[in-house]
């Protein structure tokens, strides 16, 4: 819900400030020139993209009113799980969690963690992994190269719905003088008005620059910057299941590998050594 408080500061300033300096509000109230502002920046977002970038940007933006995806304590689970797993492995040998990996939906270790089980995407890709290292027919540096190409073109997806909305955002303030233009066209028809009159066409025209600048910098832009966030964060975990997993390779034993994971992540979100021991014993 943290955009919407700033939107209300956004807005508060703005129109609180017009008001304060005596302006009247309801000459701002220009619902033509909204439409041509806003029916011209989505048609053109429709021009400029494949259907499935369409819906991509779409179906991202109700996740801008959600908090972190991957708060702290999905982090630490997902630590916990990673543990649990490298520790079987170590006692009981890599053919050991075949079955856990093969069918997740059953498996009782993964039901423990309901959190990272719901995550398709973050399923996939542990899973994915921890099978090719069951085969046993890649070395670290074969899978590392992959999970490297993996993240990247993960990262790359992730980044379109923030672009196009950018894209979106820098075209508002020209879409914004399209509208003032378009208004001014419609004063100069209208020249025989008294004075009086056209003063509040002129009044109406410049309203369209105003909004295209305000909906560009206080509205559109900041959504754009939340949806990079977002996925610089769906990355970051991958990038935690990529070193565990890679020290473990390396020989190292699972209260160690998991401490590699633990060292990339954010630090809002990295849980203190100490804490997160604490988390997994009790796991």
């Amino acid at each position: 819900m943290l955009p919407v408080v700033g939107y209300v500061i956004v807005f508060a300033s703005v129109f609180g400030g017009f008001a304060l300096a005596g302006g009247h509000l309801a000459a701002m109230l220009q619902p033509v020139e909204l439409l041509i502002i806003g029916g011209a920046a989505f048609g053109a977002f429709i021009v400029g993209n494949p259907m499935k970038v369409v819906k991509s940007t779409l179906g991202a933006l109700p996740s801008l009113l959600k908090s972190s995806r991957y708060p702290k304590h999905v982090y630490m689970d997902l630590m916990a799980l990673l543990y649990e797993l490298l520790g079987k492995i170590r006692k009981e040998g890599m053919m050991s969690i075949e079955r856990d990996i093969e069918d997740p939906a059953s498996s009782a270790l993964f039901a423990q963690y309901p959190a990272i089980a719901k995550d398709h995407h973050l399923m996939e890709f542990l899973t994915d992994y921890l099978r090719l290292m069951v085969s046993g027919n890649m070395n670290a540096l074969e899978i590392e190269s992959l999970m490297d190409q993996e993240i990247e073109t993960h990262h790359l997806e992730a980044e379109v719905p923030a672009q196009r909305v950018q894209k979106v955002a820098d075209g508002l303030p020209a879409f914004g003088i399209v509208a003032a233009v378009m208004g001014v066209v419609h004063t100069m028809e209208s020249v025989g008005l008294p004075p009086a009159e056209l003063g509040i066409l002129i009044a109406h025209a410049l309203v369209g620059t105003f909004l295209g600048i305000l909906l560009a910098y206080g509205v559109v832009g900041p959504l754009a910057s939340l949806l990079e966030q977002k996925a610089a964060e769906s990355r970051k975990i991958l990038e935690c299941i990529k070193v565990t997993l890679l020290a473990t390779l390396s020989g190292y034993a699972p209260a160690i590998a998991i401490e590699f994971g633990r060292k990339v992540l954010f630090s809002s979100d990295r849980p203190g050594f100490a804490e997160l021991e604490s988390h997994v014993k009790k796991k």
